[in-house]
């Protein structure tokens, strides 16, 4: 290689260094903060397109785990600083688009919005999953309601 050949190729890099490094710059700032996702779904249309597929009811017991449900949601959605969600008790309404909006997009006091970071597909896993939580033994007389 030649030096001039070699000093052609240096411009050529310097050239592109800002734009990589503005988006190194915007990727971490962007780092750990929630998103919202860039589409919002059709609410008129949510029908669960893997209500009772078993395979996904296995694939969703993963992804539970995996997103950290459990870290509020307690053990196989059990409760603990998130409500029980075999429970059957549904502050935002317990029907396959209701509960999907409530993953997808996030609720206040507390629930994060993980549509950006699952998209439809695993948001919908993770519905299937839901819907074969048992209900508690013993279910607390205490109201969702605020």
């Amino acid at each position: 290689m030649t030096a001039r050949s070699l000093e052609a190729q240096c411009r050529r890099r310097r050239r592109g260094l800002p734009g990589a490094l503005l988006l190194l710059t915007a990727a971490l700032l962007s780092c750990g903060k929630e998103r919202a996702p860039s589409e919002p779904v059709p609410t008129a249309t949510l029908r669960n397109p893997h209500a009772g597929d078993a395979a996904v009811v296995r694939n969703g017991a993963l992804l539970f785990t995996a997103m950290n449900c459990d870290g509020c949601h307690g053990t196989g959605g059990s409760g603990w600083v998130g409500p029980n969600l075999g429970a059957g008790r549904w502050r935002y309404g317990g029907a396959d688009a209701e509960v999907f909006s409530s993953i997808y997009y996030g609720r206040p006091r507390g629930m994060p919005a993980f549509g950006a970071t699952l998209g439809a597909e695993g948001v919908w896993t993770l519905v299937t999953y839901l819907r074969t939580l048992a209900p508690p033994a013993d279910l607390p007389t205490e109201s969702w309601q605020n």
